[in-house]
């Protein structure tokens, strides 16, 4: 029982670590972040979003995934076609 607790306390830490620090020296590299391909960019602040220019981390929907989660890439449309389409010949 013991070292089932020791080993949970070893495995918290790995489980919850900060991103890596995007500054000027990083601008341009990319890093896994919560199953995105995040990129180290400088972006403009401004009066409507109230936040300053500054670097950060973009991990918009648009950047890939990365991880271990990344389902392989399949051919589409499938090649047993789609489910419930009957595809009928034309009528002359």
């Amino acid at each position: 029982m013991r070292v089932l607790a020791a080993l949970l306390l070893f495995a918290l830490p790995a489980l919850a670590q900060d991103p890596p620090r995007c500054d000027a020296d990083r601008l341009g590299t990319v890093a896994c972040i919560a199953g995105r391909l995040c990129e180290c960019r400088f972006e403009r602040g401004g009066q409507m979003t109230g936040l300053p220019d500054m670097f950060r981390w973009d991990c918009s929907a648009l950047r890939p995934p990365c991880g271990e989660g990344i389902l392989p890439a399949t051919p589409w449309p499938p090649p047993q076609g789609q489910p419930g389409v009957i595809l009928l010949p034309p009528r002359r």
